[in-house]
């Protein structure tokens, strides 16, 4: 077994190296990241390195179908820095093939990624499983996991059929106890995306001692810490994620297209063309404020609306501070002023989301979210009265994700904010209550 995870890393190492030398094959070794709400409407990158950026679209769990509000503006600004952007969908089934055509009918018009881009089934939960395994969970039976195989296998066909490329996410213990995934690999051939942490240690690069040996990988998701606050890390075994990327002009999807048309807009905005109102990222590169501080950490590779701007210098809301245009990138062209409503609540109408209605009203989906005190941002309803009054007119300036041990003060001092700052933003009533899991903006 050791012999097999030094072969794999001594190969991925050499495709890394080959790359390089071939920019036919530039993707092999390249990293980057996954997305879903958690990461905000711009979505966040770990690194200048990074590549690419497989985001949710929604999918189907215990629910019903839910969409994820965040995936067109995430794919506009991972378009819009250059990036590869790819799909993913939560697949929970129960190894109904009914479910699954569902998933598949409402989901792939909706996609927003180019033809020929990856479109990965996240299968994490949701299957038929009725052995106890001794631990509190169940194993499927040879039965079952046939039922759970069949449905992956339907999904990936339809993805396939569609002009898509697709995958197969999730762990190899899950993997084992449910489902065939020879079956999957012999007929999609290195579709595998598969996790695999040695830790939660902040993880810069894969550890390739801890490679899932799995037959068909081409992505290697290798932590869930790639940066401090949480952000999972992939790199690219194969060159899979040049797919849909690989001409000057990749074809769009059958379906309209807007995340794509507007991330490439913004992305022709340089320089000092960067205007009042945009949505822009602070560059990994940036070295100082324009007033001459050093600009902390946490503050790369978030994004800002431009608040106001003089000479070649803009001011960023959220941070209110001072940079150079060559230091931020522009994430969105849109310069559109935010809607003024006088009135102090808001009415839910069917379609809405948290994330539009955010917009009309010039503040956030997270500072709605925390005024109203929603656990699930997803899941508001039609007829539902929101609050809008009291809320900071303020971006995001980031997240992080609370870890057994940690401390409001502590989180504070890694941000480089304030204890003040952090209960302001998450209406915290009592800053020495805060819990693992726990998502705190900042």
């Amino acid at each position: 077994m050791k012999k097999l995870k030094k072969t794999v890393a001594a190969l991925a190492i050499l495709a890394g190296l080959f790359a390089y030398a071939n920019p036919a094959f530039a993707a092999v070794g390249d990293q980057g990241v996954d997305w879903a709400v958690y990461q905000g409407d711009q979505g966040k990158f770990g690194y200048s390195h990074d590549k690419f950026a497989l985001i949710q679209i929604g999918g189907y769990n215990d629910k019903g179908l839910y969409n994820q509000h965040t995936y067109s503006s995430q794919v506009q600004s991972a378009i819009a820095q250059g990036k590869r952007a790819h799909t993913y969908v939560w697949f929970d089934t129960w190894g109904d093939l009914g479910i699954a055509k569902q998933t598949m009918d409402y989901f792939l018009p909706k996609i927003q990624t180019p033809k020929a881009s990856i479109v990965a089934l996240d299968v994490e939960d949701g299957v038929l499983a009725s052995i106890p395994d001794g631990y509190g969970g169940y194993t499927s039976t040879a039965a079952e996991k046939q039922a759970n195989t069949e449905t992956v296998l339907y999904g990936m066909r339809r993805i396939r059929d569609a002009g898509y490329t697709p995958m197969y996410y999730s762990g190899k213990p899950f993997t084992l106890k449910h489902i065939n995934y020879d079956q999957i690999v012999a007929e999609f051939p290195g579709s595998g995306w598969i996790a695999a942490y040695p830790n939660y240690d902040v993880t810069p690069a894969p550890n390739y001692n801890f490679f899932p040996s799995m037959d068909g990988i081409g992505i290697f998701q290798f932590t869930s810490t790639y940066i401090s606050g949480g952000l999972d890390g992939n790199v690219d075994l194969t060159g899979i994620t040049d797919n849909g990327y690989k001409g000057r002009n990749p074809s769009k999807p059958n379906t309209e297209t807007p995340a794509i048309d507007a991330g490439k807009e913004a992305d022709k905005v340089k320089g000092n063309a960067k205007e009042v109102g945009m949505t822009v990222k602070v560059n990994f590169s940036s070295q100082n404020y324009a007033t001459g501080e050093a600009i902390p950490q946490w503050v790369k590779g978030t994004s800002y609306q431009i608040i106001e701007k003089s000479g070649d210098k803009v001011l960023l809301d959220g941070i209110m501070s001072w940079l150079s245009v060559y230091d931020v990138e522009t994430l969105n062209a849109s310069t559109a002023t935010s809607v003024t409503n006088d009135s102090q609540t808001h009415i839910v109408q069917y379609g809405e989301n948290l994330s539009g209605i955010a917009a009309n009203y010039g503040t956030t989906w997270q500072e709605l979210a925390r005024i109203n005190t929603l656990s699930n941002p997803d899941i508001i309803y039609s007829g539902q009265t929101l609050n809008v009054s009291g809320y900071q007119s303020v971006a995001t300036s980031g997240y992080c994700i609370v870890e057994y041990g940690d401390t409001l003060s502590g989180i504070a001092a890694q941000f480089g904010t304030t204890v003040e700052r952090l209960v302001s933003a998450n209406g915290i009533s009592n800053p020495n209550l805060i819990y693992a899991g726990q998502v705190l903006n900042f």
